[in-house]
């Protein structure tokens, strides 16, 4: 197995890697190899333009098994575009789809924003170490073997809000530099993960969904989340991150949260 999210087998297939699997069973993907997949194709048919929005919908388990990526163009324009992306099976099922929304980028006199203070950097805190993750841990998966994470405030084993840096420990295709919208892809995605609000253990707030705006993309490969998620008692959610990297915010990672009890 290549040391790899997947692995490109020509003509837009891909093999899933091990460290591609999800925390919630080791027989389906972890949404933030998905939506970095989905997001590098897409992302083709821009043209140069910003990917100011990517909306991901989870269809089913993607399982990891050879997959097939094909992309479209649903409103061309050339100054606002929009193209998406789908990840289908071997035997046709679509099982993720992406939208990215394009703008095009000009130079602009604009008014100067409100100052905010960014969280600590990556290099002001120690690496999350794998032992200490509080999901399963006994087979490698994207969480514990994927990313690294140095989280500012909070931890995995605890409950509630957290300020979490991410960055990619291996390639999304194998052979191929991740894209910054790759990379804060990827990272978006654990939203919901490190700022849960019960225990793995006992309950479960899947995403079926992820959107991400983005002002501006990533530089380096270190993206920071600062998330927080809110469960209702009627069974719906909502985990929401604002995005940093080393020079300030990106922009916003939303969640829609499936919370029930584990029978």
């Amino acid at each position: 197995m290549v040391d790899a999210l997947f692995e490109a087998l020509g003509g837009d297939r891909y093999l899933p890697g091990d460290t591609a699997r999800g925390p919630w069973s080791k027989d389906s993907l972890h949404g933030g190899p998905v939506a970095a997949l989905l997001a590098g194709a897409a992302e083709g048919l821009l043209d140069g333009l910003h990917p100011a929005r990517v909306t991901v919908e989870l269809l089913r388990p993607v399982p990891v098994a050879p997959l097939t990526v094909s992309t479209r163009e649903v409103r061309p324009g050339r100054k606002v575009r929009l193209v998406g992306a789908d990840v289908a099976t071997e035997d046709g099922t679509v099982v993720a789809t992406a939208t990215v929304l394009g703008i095009r980028l000009a130079d602009v006199v604009v008014p100067e924003s409100r100052p905010v203070s960014p969280p600590p950097g990556p290099d002001t805190v120690e690496p999350a170490l794998r032992g200490g993750v509080a999901v399963r841990d006994d087979y490698d998966a994207f969480h514990n073997k994927g990313v690294e994470h140095r989280f500012a405030v909070g931890s995995f084993a605890a409950k509630g809000p957290s300020t979490d840096w991410i960055r990619l420990a291996v390639p999304v295709v194998a052979g191929v530099e991740p894209s910054p919208l790759q990379r804060v892809m990827g990272a978006a995605d654990f939203s919901n993960g490190v700022s849960h609000m019960a225990d793995f253990e006992d309950m479960l707030f899947i995403n079926p969904d992820l959107t991400v705006h983005l002002h501006r993309l990533p530089a380096g490969e270190w993206v920071c989340l600062d998330a927080e998620s809110r469960y209702e008692p009627h069974g719906v959610g909502l985990a929401q991150s604002a995005l940093w990297d080393e020079h300030g915010l990106l922009g916003r990672a939303l969640q829609s949260l499936l919370v029930e009890a584990r029978s």
